[in-house]
């Protein structure tokens, strides 16, 4: 195994002393390089390892911002380039449009066209209406984009009532039955191991998940879940179809691994046959979908499913500062469970930078206009707008933001709204760019443009744009801004490529349409954390970084903690230079400040304690040989110690018996119930009269205080509170849920 860092082809001089583009901030229109060596130049020396793997079961662990898109593509376009791989038998798949219309410009960029980049949904369903005909017979049922109005519809149907936010929950528990692949007789079962907390009873949504498959069948349309579902089916029961694809494609590249949900892990099963040439990229770190049906064991498992893998591990950070890296580090070393296991600790490759800015403030419209007057203070400085970004838990949050950033005049985008090249504003000007390339010799408009930027400005005059933006931040404003993005383009174009013409512009205007790959528009970007992923900007704000809603109040599980801290840690990790993290102590003016920080800035903010933590089990940055290609015998796992207690509230490592009792810091906020602890403390002293006991010896006060916080709905949840043993809860386990439900007079009547 060679030593971590140790380059293969080039000496350190390319790659440590400026010559590595920085992995995630690239030009818009590079060169395309000369030869197949000349895609490796710039990678660092595990980039390069992932470029130069060309064959074999390849696992790619990256972390935040260490530049997988960029080791992928190029080690696709280097082996395109190098004559190892043909373009038309390389099939790369990931989960946005975005992300896949990215990849397709990368690697055209790089000169390997032809390479088939896509979602998992577009690669099946593309699948699916060629193998039709032929494997079922007849028209592919037609696909129904969204499935709110058939899950409305089999809820009456079933005589259920569910008002707009319950039938979206319901229909969001149907995709997660189908992408895990469990039928409605399962449901419930499935629904209650996974954790899950349906938006009505579990019986409820099982019925109207069945009679939400027959109105489908009835109607003769077929929704997303099932593209993959039928081309799963299609390949299973037809042998020479599923040949015939796998003929097609020889070597499958998966971005986003820890993405993948059971369902399209099948699907990737049955492309590859009993073939093993597949790379797989992924942070465990990042998975913050799981509610989807998302889930990282395929990630972790790769090595046990394939022993020969060659793994690769990306910890070189090329987006962050030092301290922005730093705080994301720190937000990991809290963490538990088997993600965090195989946490990978960054090292920052950037300069150093400002500290991230914690604030406080009294309540939520005071942040708001708090964060848009920072804002404005730094557009004012020369930051372009369209490198901030405001990044939420929720899209409710999003109003108060519009709001302050216009009263502040500041533009701003809506991460998640309309795509850009959807547009009215945008698909009229394509229409006159068109027009022009086409008619331009009998335009008066072009008569003074001497170059394509300013023919396009004088094209997209007529269409409303201006050398000044207009006052304001309404509609008007916003076309304006998606016109100044096109004018931008042009000239990044232009520069990019000597003696383009307008003809030239409007192939790449289609072609990045096509990918949904749109330019730069010049404005603040507002967003949820789940929309931000795989986005970055130079400065971000962190808001509403309070507990209740990071992690958000519905969060009970320590699954489900973990990924909101694994969410926090994705927006973190999203800033390049400067970090401003909020909360507010009340939702609204001079409401009551019960609000109090995240916990899981507990021990990383000035003033919040030490952190516990400790070091990452990932390890440094470097490559792993598979056994029985060329590598040894991977050694035998030790036995892990036991997980240390932890609280919580704050996420400190608990020592104290009384504290790992409560499984809190004794000084951290208590959320017991005042009523079941007194009931509780009432009973007690009963049951220690009859026994002539001490009430201790019935429970301790810690118990009981513990029994109060959780406030247990059965056996299990009761039996899982320290100081509630087998025997107590035989004895003693009946009466104590009764009441927590809330029945009264229970075991004080001097009835044993």
């Amino acid at each position: 195994m060679r030593a971590c860092g140790q380059p293969t082809h080039a000496s350190p001089e390319t790659w440590q002393h400026g010559g590595v583009t920085a992995a995630t901030h690239s030009t818009l229109f590079p060169q395309v390089p000369d030869s197949a060596d000349a895609v490796l130049d710039g990678l660092d020396p595990e980039q390069r390892e992932v470029a130069t793997a060309l064959r074999g079961p390849v696992c790619v662990l990256a972390g935040a911002g260490t530049g997988k898109t960029r080791a992928i593509t190029h080690r696709i376009a280097y082996g395109v380039r190098a004559g190892m791989l043909q373009p038309t038998s390389v099939l790369a798949v990931t989960f946005t449009n975005r992300a896949a219309g990215e990849m397709r410009g990368r690697l055209r960029q790089l000169g390997a066209s032809g390479v088939q980049a896509r979602t998992f949904h577009s690669a099946a369903l593309r699948q699916l209406q060629y193998f039709w005909p032929k494997a079922i017979g007849g028209s592919l049922p037609r696909l129904v984009d969204r499935k709110i109005q058939l899950v409305a519809d089999a809820a009456a149907a079933c005589r259920i009532r569910l008002d707009r936010g319950e039938l979206r929950d319901a229909a969001a528990e149907i995709e997660w039955s189908k992408v895990t692949q469990t039928v409605p007789a399962d449901y419930a079962a499935a629904a209650a191991g996974a954790g899950r907390q349906a938006p009505r009873d579990p019986a409820e949504i099982a019925q109207l998940y069945a009679a939400y498959e027959d109105l489908k069948r009835g109607r003769g349309v077929i929704d997303f879940e099932d593209v993959l579902l039928l081309t799963v089916a299609v390949l299973q029961d037809r042998h020479d179809v599923a040949e015939q694809v796998r003929a097609q494609y020889q070597h499958f590249v998966v971005d986003e691994y820890q993405d993948v949900s059971p369902l399209q892990q099948r699907l990737l099963e049955l492309w590859l046959g009993d073939r093993d040439d597949l790379c797989v990229v992924g942070d465990a770190s990042q998975t913050i979908y799981s509610f989807t049906g998302a889930t990282p064991d395929h990630l972790l498992d790769f090595r046990g499913r394939h022993p020969g893998a060659t793994v690769v591990k990306l910890v070189r950070d090329y987006r962050s500062t030092p301290q922005v890296v730093h705080l994301a580090n720190g937000l990991l070393a809290q963490a538990r469970g088997r993600a965090a296991d195989h946490r990978l600790e960054l090292v920052s490759q950037r300069p150093t930078g400002p500290e991230p800015v914690y604030t406080e403030y009294t309540d939520e419209p005071a942040e708001a206009e708090g964060a848009a007057r920072r804002i404005r203070e730094l557009v004012d400085s020369g930051v372009p707008a369209a490198e901030i970004a405001v990044l939420f838990r929720t899209n409710s949050q999003s109003e108060t933001y519009e709001q302050a950033l216009a009263d502040a005049g500041v533009p701003y985008q809506l991460r998640g709204a309309e795509r850009f090249f959807d547009r009215p504003e945008v698909r009229k000007a394509n229409s006159a760019l068109r027009a022009a390339a086409r008619f331009g010799g009998n335009d008066s408009l072009l008569d003074d443009a001497v170059d394509l930027p300013s023919q396009v400005r004088a094209v997209l005059s007529g269409e409303g744009w201006l050398p000044e933006p207009p006052a304001g931040s309404g509609a008007v404003r916003e076309r304006w801004e998606s016109l100044a993005a096109l004018v931008g383009l042009a000239q990044d174009f232009a520069a990019a490529r000597a003696g383009a013409t307008l003809s030239d512009l409007v192939v790449e205007l289609d072609e990045r349409a096509g990918a949904q790959h749109a330019p730069t528009v010049q404005g603040v970007t507002l967003a949820s954390l789940h929309s931000a992923k795989g986005l970055e900007w130079d400065v971000v704000f962190l808001v509403g970084v309070a507990e209740g809603m990071m992690p958000i109040t519905y969060a009970k599980t320590d699954e489900q903690i973990e990924e909101e801290r694994r969410l926090l840690y994705v927006g973190v990790t999203r800033a390049r230079e400067r970090l401003h993290l909020s909360w507010a102590l009340a939702r609204s003016p001079g409401g009551r400040p019960s609000r109090r920080p995240s916990r899981f800035l507990k021990g990383l903010r000035p003033g919040s304690g030490t952190a516990g933590g400790r070091a990452a089990a990932g390890g440094p940055g470097g490559v792993e040989r598979g056994f029985g290609r060329g590598g040894t015998a991977p050694a035998v796992p030790r036995r892990t110690a036991r997980t240390p207690a932890r609280c919580r509230v704050c996420g400190r490592s608990l020592t104290d018996a009384g504290e790992m009792k409560l499984m809190r810091c004794e000084d951290c906020p208590s959320d017991m119930d005042e009523g079941v602890y007194e009931r509780l403390h009432e009973w007690r002293a009963v049951q220690a009269g009859r026994s002539g006991q001490p009430a201790f010896c019935v429970f301790t006060d810690k118990t009981l205080m513990a029994i109060a916080e959780s406030v247990p709905e059965d056996e299990r949840e009761l039996a899982r509170i320290p100081g509630v043993g087998a025997r107590k809860l035989n004895r003693y386990g009946a009466e104590v849920l009764a009441i927590c439900a809330g029945q009264e007079g229970v075991g004080l009547d001097g009835d044993d």
